[in-house]
């Protein structure tokens, strides 16, 4: 089997297999004759096959632990973004109340301001209403006296 292919395992399989097919000696308890060449080949094989799967087994722990240290970064990094969002949300949040606090205060000021300015207003027009009707009225008395006089006077010339 070349060293390409073959695992650990399947070197141990093929080394159990020259083992199952070597000569058994009698009389001895479980031991066997087998080719010495064939064994040191496969030995040799697990040699090389060896080191190559535990740098495999290295890089895939060295990646695994990569991999989680990237994950825990990005976990960590979603986890502070998300954070931040929620604390800009909550600012902003806190700006529109501010926002929204202000414009009822400006909306009272300028209910009031509109209250004060149409009674002003009202007060100023009744003024000037007063002032005419008076105004009016002494015209009017004015008209009647000389109204009055014409009269009279017309009178006292026919007379």
């Amino acid at each position: 089997m070349s060293n390409n292919q073959a695992t650990i395992e399947d070197l141990i399989d093929e080394m159990y297999d020259v083992l199952d097919k070597g000569w058994k000696m009698p009389l001895s308890s479980g031991k066997v004759l087998v080719d010495s060449e064939e064994i040191r080949a496969i030995l040799d094989d697990i040699r090389d096959v060896f080191p190559e799967e535990i740098n495999q087994a290295k890089t895939i722990v060295a990646d695994h632990g990569q991999i989680i240290n990237e994950a825990k970064r990005e976990g960590d990094s979603i986890l502070q973004a998300a954070e931040e969002r929620a604390k800009a949300l909550v600012s902003q949040e806190e700006v529109v109340l501010k926002a929204q606090q202000r414009a009822n205060e400006i909306l009272t000021q300028a209910q009031a301001q509109a209250r004060e300015t149409k009674k002003a207003c009202n007060e100023y027009v009744e003024d000037i209403m007063r002032r005419t009707d008076e105004s009016i009225s002494e015209s009017l008395t004015e008209l009647r006296k000389t109204r009055q006089n014409i009269k009279n006077s017309q009178r006292s010339s026919q007379m």
